[in-house]
């Protein structure tokens, strides 16, 4: 859901974390961050009406990720992710993720990711496409690199 609850994030998703998200501490496996993340990316994307699948076609292919873990989360807990484009660069995406606990606002984790578009027969990168950068620019309110 669009928010200004957090600047500079302007995009947030929800989730319940589940029973088999949680490891033998009972807290949420540090793994089970990654598709939190990848839902909240998706859905930013769906709210600009973005699909970056597209058969035959390029793609965004994961390239390097850092995460911090401040606190743990747990089984039933709510958590909201919030997402943002961080960085466009010509052929390349990097995406900050901040979550928290949602009824405490604990900071639970952080993380940058660098997604590359790549022209998947070649698997070499090409240029994100320009339809992209305005979606992204308009909701993010940046100015547009042509």
């Amino acid at each position: 859901m669009a928010t200004e609850r957090r600047p500079p994030y302007r995009f947030a998703h929800r989730l319940r974390v589940g029973f088999d998200e949680t490891d033998a501490q009972g807290v949420v496996y540090y793994g089970r961050y990654m598709p939190y993340f990848d839902r909240a990316r998706v859905e930013y994307l769906r709210l600009l009406g973005i699909s970056t699948h597209v058969p035959d076609g390029p793609e965004f292919a994961m390239r390097a990720q850092h995460v911090e873990y401040h606190a743990p989360a747990r089984f039933d807990d709510e958590v909201e992710v919030f997402v943002r484009v961080k960085e466009l660069g010509r052929t390349s995406v990097t995406w900050a993720f901040d979550a928290y606990r949602a009824d405490t606002r604990e900071h639970l984790v952080s993380a940058n990711q660098v997604a590359v578009f790549i022209d998947t027969d070649a698997r070499r990168p090409v240029e994100v496409p320009q339809v992209f950068r305005n979606a992204v620019a308009r909701f993010e309110e940046q100015e547009v690199e042509a």
